[in-house]
C-alpha cells in the first residue's frame, strides 16, 4: 500500500490532531482539518512531504484556522463542503454528498454528515479502511449540536454506523477519556465499554493518542450509535452538554 497516515498534536486547549495522509511514493500529502499553519509546514519541512492538498470537514476555526496562511504560501486543492462554501471561501474543490475524487489513484467517498454544522462531510476512503470524520463522530462520543436537528444528527450517525466494521475513524480531538467516563455513566453495565475505558485512562496516563478508533468498536461502546430513536439521542446528547 503506498499510503501512510501521519498525525500531529495540535497541543491546545480543544486538543485537536491534524492527520496528514501521505502518498509514499511522491511524498505528497494531504492535510486534513490544519488548525495551524506554522504545524503544517515544519512537519512537512521536517519529513520532506509536499503539501499538495487540503481537506475540510467543516467551518470551525479549529479545522480551518490553518488554511489561509497554507494557501497564501502556495497553489494548493483545497477540498471542503459545498453548503458551507459562504464560511469557507477559499474552498476550490467543493464537495457534497456522494461525490467522489482521487488522490493518487485512491477513491475518496464523500458523506454529508448534518449535525454539528449543518454542511459538515466526511472522508470515507474504502480502499484504507479509513474515514476522516471531523466532529462528527467521536471515540466513545459525538459532537455537540451546534447547527443541525437531533433527527439530522441520528440519521448522519447512522450513515457511518453503517460502514465497514473494520473501517479505523480519524476524529480530530483528543476527547476520548472524557467520552469514556460519560459512556460509563449511560452503560455502567456494557463490559466491553469498561474494558475500553480502563485502556483509554492507561494510554493518556502515558501521554499517549487513543486514536485511531473503529466502526466495530464504536457499535460496542459509543452510546450514541447505540440508541435506536431520534428520541433516544437527543435525551442522552441533552445529558452529555450539561455533564
Amino acid at each position: 500500500m503506498s499510503f501512510k497516515i501521519h498525525v500531529i498534536d495540535v497541543k491546545n486547549q480543544l486538543q485537536n490532531y491534524i492527520w496528514l495522509l501521505e502518498h509514499t511514493i511522491s511524498h505528497d500529502v494531504v492535510a486534513i482539518d490544519p488548525t495551524e499553519a506554522h504545524l503544517v509546514q515544519s512537519y512537512c519541512l521536517e519529513n520532506q512531504l509536499n503539501l499538495s492538498q487540503i481537506w475540510l470537514t467543516h467551518w470551525h476555526k479549529d479545522h480551518v484556522g490553518g488554511v489561509p496562511a497554507l494557501i497564501a504560501e502556495q497553489n494548493l486543492a483545497v477540498y471542503g463542503p459545498r453548503d458551507e462554501l459562504s464560511h469557507l471561501p477559499f474552498i476550490n474543490h467543493p464537495l457534497q454528498h456522494e461525490d467522489q475524487f482521487e488522490f493518487h489513484g485512491l477513491n475518496i467517498e464523500i458523506i454529508a454528515v448534518p449535525g454539528h454544522t449543518l454542511g459538515h462531510i466526511v472522508y470515507f476512503i474504502d480502499e484504507l479502511d479509513s474515514v476522516f470524520c471531523g466532529d462528527t463522530l467521536f471515540a466513545m462520543g459525538c459532537g455537540r449540536m451546534f447547527e443541525g436537528t437531533p433527527e439530522q444528527f441520528y440519521h448522519s450517525l447512522n450513515r457511518l454506523a453503517a460502514l465497514p466494521p473494520r473501517t479505523q475513524v480519524y476524529c480530530t480531538h483528543e476527547y476520548t477519556l472524557s467520552n469514556a467516563e460519560f459512556a460509563l455513566h449511560v452503560e455502567p453495565d456494557n463490559f466491553a465499554l469498561q474494558q475500553r475505558a480502563e485502556k483509554v485512562r492507561q494510554l493518556r496516563a502515558q501521554g499517549k493518542i487513543t486514536l485511531p478508533s473503529t466502526i466495530e468498536l464504536e457499535l460496542e461502546t459509543n452510546p450514541f450509535l447505540r440508541v435506536d430513536s431520534v428520541e433516544e439521542f437527543a435525551r442522552i446528547r441533552a445529558l452529555k452538554d450539561n455533564f
